[in-house]
This record gives C-alpha cells, structure tokens and sequence, in this order.
C-alpha cells in the first residue's frame, strides 16, 4: 500500500546514533551526517530543485574516501551516472532486475540525496488504488466542509508533485494496469487533476526536483506488464547482480556485522563460514561450482540480500543459543528456509549438493557443512 512518511530529521548530539530505536531508519537519517558533508563541500552546479550535485550525489552513493563518505551501493558506476542523468531530465527512471539485486537500496539512496527524503514510497501491490498514489479524503471534513484542500489527505504523488521530491513506486508491475496508467499525466504532462476542487487547487503542477523512480522484478514480468505508453515514459536500467566474489563477500560481511550490531549481538560468523555461504549461494544461483562443472540451479532467489538474511540469522542463532558467532549446523538449518520456501524439488536439489559437492571440498567449514547435511527437513 501507498505510504508518505514525515521527513525524518538528523540526529541531535545527544543521540548515541540515528533512531537506535528504528529497526530500519531510512536512508537520510541512516547517513545524515555525510549528507551534511557533501552539502557542505558541493560546489558544483546543481539541477533545479536537487539538494545536491551530480558530482556529490554520486559521492554520496558510490563513496568518497577523502570525506569519509563510505560506498552503499555495489555496483556499476556507470548505472548510477544514468540513473542520475535520467532523473535530471522530464523521464522517469525505471530499475528492473532479478530479487534482491538492490534496486529498491538504489532507488532509496537517489531519493534521499536528490530529494532528501526517500519516504515518499508506494509499494505496489494487487490491492493498491488510484487514491493511495494520488490522494483521499478525510471524511468527517468532506461530509462537515465538502471537498476542500483542508479535507484532502494527500498521497506520495501529490505530495512529491507540489514539494518537488522524488517519489519511489516499489514493484510498480504488481499494481493493477488501470493504476499503472494513472501515472501518465504525471510524467508526460507533470499535472495532477483533483477534479473535486475548484479553481487553482483544481490542479497541481509538479515542482524542479519532482520525478518517478520505480522498480519491477523480472520474475514478476507478465503478473500486470506495462503498456506501451508507460514504459516510453521511463528509462529503463538493468540492476545486475554482483559477478566478482570478494566484492560480494566484502558486502555480506559488512552488512552481516551491521544487522548483527542492531539485533545485540557482538560477534560475527567467523570469515571461513562466510566463504563457504556465499560460495554455496552463488554455486546454486548460477548452477554451476566454482571450478567449472555444471550442476542443478535453484530456482529460489539466492540473492545478495537473501545471502545477508541467511549470515544475520546465522549469527542470531550462534550468539543467543549458545554464545558463538555461528556455525556450519546453523548454516544448513537456516538454508533450508531459505532455498526451498515453496519447492520440495529445490529441497533436494539442495540436498543433492550438500552431498554430492560440498563431500568433495576441502577445509574444515566444508566439512562441518557436509556433516550437518541431515538437519535439512524431509
């Protein structure tokens, strides 16, 4: 469903981090204080109604050493540079690519370094309506007033329309046609009609710094595929996942140890265990091992993020059952729910691998895994 959020302000002083009490923070308060760094030393032109540079909002995402801004997205630059190019322009930016791939932590990060603020999010869904984008009513005030500007309730778009923000729609192609296809004014001719209203606030013309990133799973293709008409509004950019093996371990560790700090725990799985999980997710992503031979893929998503899941729970279940950082059993038990959610053939697809691949690898985390291959279900 359509959410708007109030802007989330930086932390104060006082504060030994940002919302420690938020499971999630967005990602303005997340990195409040390298935002406020690059704002500082951006002293480069900016387009209309950005907060912030191309140069800094690049900085910003894919980091800076100099300033101590560090990289949050893993990726191509060259993906970032377009998207930002996009935005700068009257076109909205669409992400497509396989689950988990980061496209929603991209889109997060634009929003928040053009816009500041990435709050303005509708996820899509089958049940999402045309008022939930746009905007409702207050009922008690249009039955007691009519329709009045104090008796609307105003949506992400009609929000990010006259604030001038980026507004993120989060799996666009699981909204019904009819909902995608409201869209169009609004990226063609940037106007949002409320009819009900009269004169001046019968319409509402986007602001500089107004535009539209969305993101669309390919495995969802074909559950409500966008018409003709919509997809010559945006640009489209393909959100890969990460081909090199350091930079995805590096990722899984760094995201592992920060889930792991916010749930209280102070140890990490250790370094050998990391390799054999993202070796195992990338051997069964790909369906293919490390040195060449071909094998049965899983059709679960094996993701990055999924990878990160898997290590956080991992280490949840090490610290709080038994006081470690994890292990190669807690590895095997956590898989499962992982690998074969809604497939007894990934199940032994699974299992075949644990088997017939990992029996043959050498170095104790290896072994360990093979040996805790019967606490898999079934």
């Amino acid at each position: 469903m359509a959410t708007t959020r109030k802007k989330n302000t930086a932390p104060t002083p006082a504060d030994s981090g940002p919302a420690k009490d938020v499971q999630r923070p967005p990602a303005e308060t997340l990195h409040a204080e390298e935002l406020e760094k690059l704002r500082a030393h951006d002293d480069a032109p900016k387009p209309p109604g950005w907060s912030m540079s191309l140069h800094a909002v690049r900085r910003f995402i894919l980091g800076d050493e100099s300033l101590g801004v560090q990289r949050k997205f893993v990726g191509n630059p060259s993906l970032v540079d377009r998207a930002m190019v996009t935005l700068a322009t009257n076109r909205g930016l669409m992400l497509v690519g396989e689950p988990g791939t980061a496209k929603s932590l991209l889109s997060e990060l634009l929003a928040a370094a053009i816009s500041g603020t990435s709050t303005l999010t509708i996820q899509g869904g089958a049940s999402v309506t045309e008022d939930q984008i746009k905007y409702s009513w207050n009922y008690a005030l249009l039955v007691s007033e009519g329709p009045t500007p104090r008796a609307l309730v105003p949506a992400p778009l009609y929000t990010g329309m006259k604030e001038g923000k980026v507004v993120r729609f989060e799996e666009i192609t699981r909204c019904p046609l009819e909902v995608q296809d409201s869209l169009l004014s609004m990226l063609s001719d940037r106007v949002l009609a409320v009819p009900e209203l009269k004169d001046e606030d019968a319409m509402v013309f986007a602001r500089d710094g107004f535009n539209v990133i969305a993101t669309a799973n390919t495995r969802d293709r074909g559950v409500n595929e966008m018409s003709a008409a919509l997809k010559r509004r945006f640009n489209f950019e393909t959100v890969f996942p990460i081909g090199d093996f350091n930079t995805e371990l590096s990722l899984v560790r760094n995201e592992t140890k920060r889930l792991l700090e916010r749930s209280g725990v102070p140890v990490t799985p250790s370094e050998d265990l990391l390799e054999v999980l993202v070796t195992t997710f990338r051997e069964l992503r790909a369906g293919e091992t490390s040195d060449g031979q071909a094998m049965e893929r899983l059709s679960a998503v094996l993701s990055t993020a999924e990878a990160v899941s898997v290590a956080h729970a991992v280490g949840v279940r090490g610290y709080y059952l038994r006081g470690d950082g994890g292990s190669a059993a807690d590895l095997v038990e956590t898989l499962a729910g992982t690998a074969a959610k809604d497939s007894p053939e990934d199940l032994k697809r699974l299992r075949a691998y644990l088997e017939q691949r990992v029996a043959r690898r050498n170095g104790p985390q290896w072994r360990a895994l093979y040996e805790a291959r019967h606490l898999l279900p079934g």
